[in-house]
């Protein structure tokens, strides 16, 4: 895929100190646990499980998630669905809508390749116009009968994309069973919202009415006599919901792989795989005065939509909080409510390790991952991974 710079390849084999900040470091170690974790929960509950690869947007980690168990990998563009076919990933579902005719035409291509080489395109709908552009694009590119599996998606309290549960769901169905380029699926049933409620109990809740509208819809395709093959969703947060429903028979976690500030401030349920912190950035202290640090790393290393990023392992007594300083650096003040009533700073020169608050965004801020094995203190350089999709939104 991407080209790894000289500077960057040299690094293999050295240090974990050696590498220079801001940078984003993948603890491979912790990375590889929380696959194994995953893997052995979604055999636990014979579930199928399809990471979301908007996260990492590496087709090196893709193939490893397929070799621990994956059936495949979610995208939400497009282009990211393209980069991960060219790096050999061939079982791909598009979990979004795609409306625009320049890009089916690319989805019309894209399922011909990925179909030569056996793999599997599959895309979300929630319009009949969606449809009926879908197999128009399909029939343009000669695509062949059942060119793309179809899933409609369903609004389940997202109030994002998506068509309301129930009849109108099926006449979606009825409208991809009349177009022979087109293969019915079943149902996209994701609530994005609900990962990010703090309660185990309110994430239970909330899945809870999830599940009416899927039922609901249900009831009203077996009325219609249309089988539904999959009912695909599910996010890290509240995947043990959807996956002991006996509904879905498939899962969509992404964020388990790395963990960020602000999964972790989650009250962890008891039936999930404790998932640990892999993702981090290095920074060092480039500044110093009496009251306050300055770290390298500002807004442009890691994404502040979830929250600031938090300080990784320091004790109690030098507790530091992080406060945004702008695009290119980050401050730090002493975090007395977090046990550091000395007003103890680090060092100039002091390497840091953030948590960032959103994992997904920070990732695409890097073209390249730097993974370690052995640990912060005395880790080392093993691979340098790309991020093959950056900057994928189209």
């Amino acid at each position: 895929m991407k080209h790894i710079p000289e500077h960057l390849q040299t690094l293999v084999g050295q240090a974990i100190k050696r590498i220079d900040t801001p940078a984003l470091v993948v603890d491979l170690d912790a990375m590889e646990r929380n696959i194994e974790r995953m893997a052995r929960f979604a055999q636990h509950h014979g579930v199928l499980w399809r990471p979301h690869a908007k996260l990492h947007k590496s087709a090196y980690i893709a193939h490893l998630l397929e070799q621990a168990g994956a059936c495949g990998h979610c995208v939400q563009k497009l282009s990211e669905a393209e980069i991960l076919a060219e790096g050999g990933i061939r079982n791909l579902f598009i979990s979004n809508e795609v409306i625009a005719p320049s890009k089916l035409e690319r989805v019309a291509q894209l399922a011909k390749s990925l179909n030569a080489q056996g793999g599997r395109l599959a895309i979300a709908v929630d319009c009949e116009e969606g449809i009926s552009r879908l197999a128009h694009a399909l029939q343009n590119a000669q695509a062949g009968d059942a060119a793309v599996d179809v899933l409609v998606e369903i609004n389940v309290g997202q109030n994002r994309c998506g068509v309301e549960p129930g009849p109108d769901a099926v006449a979606l169905a009825q409208a991809i069973h009349a177009q022979p380029s087109l293969r019915f699926a079943g149902l996209q049933a994701y609530h994005g919202g609900a990962q990010h409620l703090r309660t185990a109990a309110e994430r239970k809740a909330a899945i809870e009415e999830v599940l009416k509208h899927v039922n609901r819809t249900r009831h009203e395709f077996d009325r219609a006599g249309i089988a539904i093959a999959l009912i695909t969703g599910a996010g890290t947060g509240t995947m043990v919901n959807e996956a002991a429903s006996g509904v879905y028979g498939e899962i969509q976690p992404g964020s388990f792989l790395f963990m960020d500030a602000d999964y972790a401030a989650n009250q962890r349920d008891a039936a999930q795989p404790i998932f640990e912190h892999a993702l981090y950035v290095k920074t060092q202290v480039m500044s110093l005065s009496k009251e306050h640090a300055v770290c390298d790393a500002g807004h442009k290393a890691h994404a502040i939509d979830s929250g600031l990023p938090k300080l990784h392992a320091l004790p109690h007594e030098n507790a530091l909080r992080f406060a945004n300083g702008g695009d290119e650096h980050g401050v730090l003040h002493p975090d007395a409510e977090g046990g550091n009533t000395s007003g103890w700073l680090p060092a100039l020169g002091e390497t840091l390790w953030l948590i960032p608050g959103h994992c997904d965004p920070t990732v695409n801020l890097h073209d390249y991952m730097i993974g370690v094995r052995g640990g912060r203190l005395k880790g080392v350089v093993e691979r340098i991974l790309s991020v093959d999709a950056r900057g994928a939104l189209s």
